[in-house]
């Protein structure tokens, strides 16, 4: 793996072909490989849901810096703010397992369903709680339909819902893992308008789940 300066990661990450395509494979093997150590207070390296995790965790991570490029002030190395996310978001991780159980499916296949129970921190909400739950849920469900090309919802699908590792999730879509980056990340940014343009954000939509 090349040393790389600041610049240099931003000019590669911001580029296209080979040099974007060879930072990404390096910055996923710096990710992976501080994780063990940065997250050994929560979580053994040989606890069975430690790799899955770490999976788990980088490609969201890699999502995540691809996001935030334009944010990074050089006041550390590229790499040491790279981590901090990675962090953050494997703690994040840890501690909203529940919403595994869900299925994009459950949300947008069936409308007159109810919304599936791994959605639901509390399944004796109060009323107006439930009543909000379930009005979160429709405006999700037609944004999803109304936004998303169908491999950009089966992407989400497998990596975000259902925990299939990339590689997998590259070979049932008969494409590879930068691919699959690209079609995340672009489905990221059209979720993001379009929740803005209706005035939510990915905290509404969580915190309408978490309420008591």
């Amino acid at each position: 793996m090349s040393t790389r300066s600041n610049e240099n990661w931003l000019a590669d990450l911001q580029s296209t072909g080979i040099p974007h395509e060879e930072a990404l494979n390096d910055l996923r093997d710096v990710i992976q490989k501080g994780l063990p150590y940065a997250l050994s207070r929560w979580l053994s390296s040989d606890d069975p849901l430690f790799q899955p995790l770490v999976e788990e965790v980088t490609q969201e991570t890699l999502l995540r810096v691809l996001d935030q490029l334009k944010t990074f002030e050089g006041r550390s190395l590229f790499t040491t703010w790279v981590h901090k996310i990675a962090i953050r978001i494997a703690l994040t991780e840890l501690r909203r397992k529940r919403w595994r159980d869900a299925s994009l499916d459950e949300l947008t296949e069936n409308e007159d369903a109810p919304p599936p129970p791994g959605l639901l921190a509390d399944p004796q909400a109060s009323p107006e709680t439930s009543a909000e739950r379930k009005d979160m849920l429709e405006r999700v469900r037609r944004i999803l339909q109304e936004e998303l090309t169908p491999k950009q919802r089966e992407a989400l699908t497998l990596l975000g819902l259902q925990d299939m590792p990339m590689e997998d999730a590259a070979k049932k879509m008969k494409t590879n893992r930068n691919a699959l980056y690209k079609l995340l990340h672009d489905a990221r940014l059209r979720l993001k308008k379009r929740l803005s343009m209706e005035d939510l954000t990915p905290q509404d939509l969580l915190s309408a789940f978490e309420q008591k």
